[in-house]
Order: structure tokens, then sequence, then C-alpha cells
């Protein structure tokens, strides 16, 4: 019996100390109490495809795709650990998200921790609002004849975001704070917005994709950048919209 071949990653960056991967929407970075059914992790398919531990820099959404860094060692990790825990991390993420966006502003909203009943049934449940700040740029717009809501028309904006704390689901609960959530947001979106995507343009997906992550080499100290293209779903709305992409800068 032939096996069927292993999943492969889409590797961004590798040398001997990192690694780094364009993840696809749906995979979870580790095991998780949330999701115990699911069978794929980004750690394990990794280790498998290069063919030693790898350890995690960050988080990144289940439903997000885009750049996720791993070291290659828990000392590699430790250092870049500290960049991370002093807000010394850059990110761009692109997002599709319902309504006209204005074209540029600061969301600077505390946010609660959302703890899982499963997850984090040890955690302090008592914790205060924490310091949560995202810049946006409103990148493009489109109008489409259709009446979802209770508009005849429905509007919609391509937007880049750069957060500039780590709060969990940030840029998602941001953007449902100042009423545009992320379209294919099943937590903070709007359900009949998420279906008309996933009805008629085959986008099954949260579309919020980080773009670019630039950080220090924790070996090095060199300046380092990652790039994640968007994929397919991404892609094919943006030439429907005929939106252009202009290069991020960090």
């Amino acid at each position: 019996m032939i096996e069927a071949p292993a999943e492969q990653l889409d590797i961004i960056y590798q040398d001997q100390w990192l690694v780094a991967i364009n993840k696809p929407s749906g995979l979870l970075v580790h095991r998780s109490m949330i999701d115990r059914h699911e069978t794929r992790f980004a750690i394990q398919l990794l280790r498998d495809q290069i063919g030693q531990p790898v350890f995690p820099l960050h988080r990144l959404d289940k439903p997000t795709s885009g750049v996720l860094v791993f070291a290659l060692s828990s000392e590699v990790a430790k250092r870049a650990g500290e960049q991370f825990q002093e807000g010394r991390i850059s990110k761009i993420y692109h997002a599709i998200v319902r309504g006209y966006v204005p074209q540029s502003g600061v969301i600077d909203h505390p946010l609660k921790e959302k703890l899982d009943k499963i997850a984090d049934r040890k955690a302090r449940q008592d914790k205060p609002a924490q310091e949560a700040v995202t810049e946006y740029h409103r990148l493009a717009m489109v109008e489409l004849p259709i009446a979802i809501d209770r508009y005849p028309c429905s509007r919609y904006s391509l937007m880049e975001a750069k957060p500039k704390t780590g709060r969990k689901h940030q840029i998602r609960r941001h953007l449902k704070h100042i009423a545009h959530p992320v379209i294919g947001d099943a937590k903070h979106g709007k359900g009949n917005h998420n279906r008309y995507f996933a009805e008629n343009f085959a986008a099954n997906r949260l579309l919020l994709h980080c773009s670019v992550m630039a950080m220090n080499h924790p070996v090095t100290d060199k300046p380092i950048t990652f790039y994640a293209p968007m994929d397919s779903v991404f892609d094919q709305l943006l030439q429907r919209f005929g939106w252009t992409m202009p290069n991020p800068t960090v």
C-alpha cells in the first residue's frame, strides 16, 4: 500500500536558528483542549517536514493565515521571546471588513482577556482589561449592488492593521468595536455577510492574514523581515473587486 504524501507547509524563511512558514487558515499552531477533534498542528507538521524540533515564537489564531515563526532550539526561542514581551516586534495584517473603514485611525480600546471554560479554567477570572492599541489604514473599497443587511447595497473595505500590543484576538475584537468586523469571523462578525462571501465567492475562511513580521534576529541581532503572500481565496477577491495591494512597509 502506497502511503499518501505528507502535508508540506510553505516555508518562507529558514536558517540554522529560525524557520518561518506561511500558515494556512484553519491550521492550529499546537494541540488545544478547545479543538480536541483536530489532528493537524503546525508544530507537528513542520517538525516532520524538516526533521527536527521546533518552538513557536508567537500565536496565530486557527482561522488566521500568514507569518508564523519558530525557533530551532529552546535557547533561541527564549532570546526571541524577550522581543515579544518588550513589544519590539512589528506586524502587518490585511483584512477584508464590512463597511467603509475611515481612511486611517488608531483603535485604543482596552480588552479583557477572553478565557476558555476548558483551557483556562485555572486562570485568574477577574483580570482587569489590558491596554490594546491597533493602527489601521484603508487601502481600497467596493460597493456591491446586493442587499444583505437593511441597505440596498453592501460595502466592504480592504485594510491594513498594525497591532501595537499583542492581545488575544485583538484585531478581530478591535474591528468589531468600530463596527467593521472581519468577513468570515464567526465569533465577532456578521453571519449574513459571512454566508454571502462563502456562497458567492467561495470564501469560506476568516479574511485576516498576517502579511509581514519584522524583528531583530535573536542570534545575529540583524533586522529581519518575513513576508507571507496571500492565498488563492484572498487573491481571487482582490481580482474580483479590482483591488491592488501596495507593498507593505513596517
